[in-house]
């Protein structure tokens, strides 16, 4: 479980395929200290464990699936990536509960500056419009945010960002055309079980 609070921008300093996937090795100097064989880290939103640890990075397996189904199937050598460690039950909980289980893919269809702030937005399979829903929360690439707009059929959302979230996420580096990961609020999948099993 996590919180949607991005603790580093970590940098992929290797892929290796391999018969399961692909092995990242991630540079993460500001966390490594508090990472142990096993934990559960999110990746872009992406829950994965670390499998070894070197000085100043940890190796973490996606498997095909995974890949298929996430924008680290796109990653390259290099490439900027968002970093949470798994909650701890004494943590505060400053985002929302992030379960590190991606839904989906979006895709930026445009960057605009608003004053200091910057206004995101992102086209989604329609399929999943029912899970946006204005000023609800949403992660996305393993941020906890909120959805301040979104067009009549709900397929395109749009996300405010401030200084500080540009700077300290792999925000400041999105494209239009940028894939990124998109787990929806757990609370609203709940909802929607429920009353299907009305």
């Amino acid at each position: 479980m996590f919180t949607g609070l991005i603790q580093e921008v970590g940098k992929i300093s290797s892929i290796k395929d391999i018969e399961e996937g692909k092995e990242l090795e991630i540079k993460c100097p500001n966390i490594i200290s508090e990472i142990n064989v096993n934990d559960s880290i999110a990746i872009n939103g992406t829950c994965l464990t670390a499998t070894q640890l070197n000085n100043d990075s940890f190796i973490a397996q996606a498997v095909h699936v995974t890949l298929e189904k996430t924008s680290l199937g796109f990653i390259n050598q290099d490439s900027e990536i968002n970093l949470e460690l798994a909650l701890r039950p004494i943590d505060r909980l400053g985002g929302h509960y992030v379960q590190g289980h991606v839904n989906s893919m979006a895709i930026v269809t445009d960057i605009e500056m608003i004053g200091d702030n910057w206004n995101f937005k992102f086209k989604i399979d329609p399929k999943y419009k029912k899970y946006i829903v204005k000023e609800g929360s949403i992660a996305i690439d393993g941020t906890s945010l909120t959805i301040s707009d979104h067009n009549e059929n709900k397929d395109v959302f749009s996300v405010t960002i401030i200084p500080h979230t540009l700077e300290k996420t792999i925000f400041r580096n999105y494209k239009v055309g940028s894939r990124v990961n998109i787990e929806f609020d757990m609370l609203m999948k709940y909802l929607e079980s429920l009353m299907a099993n009305d």
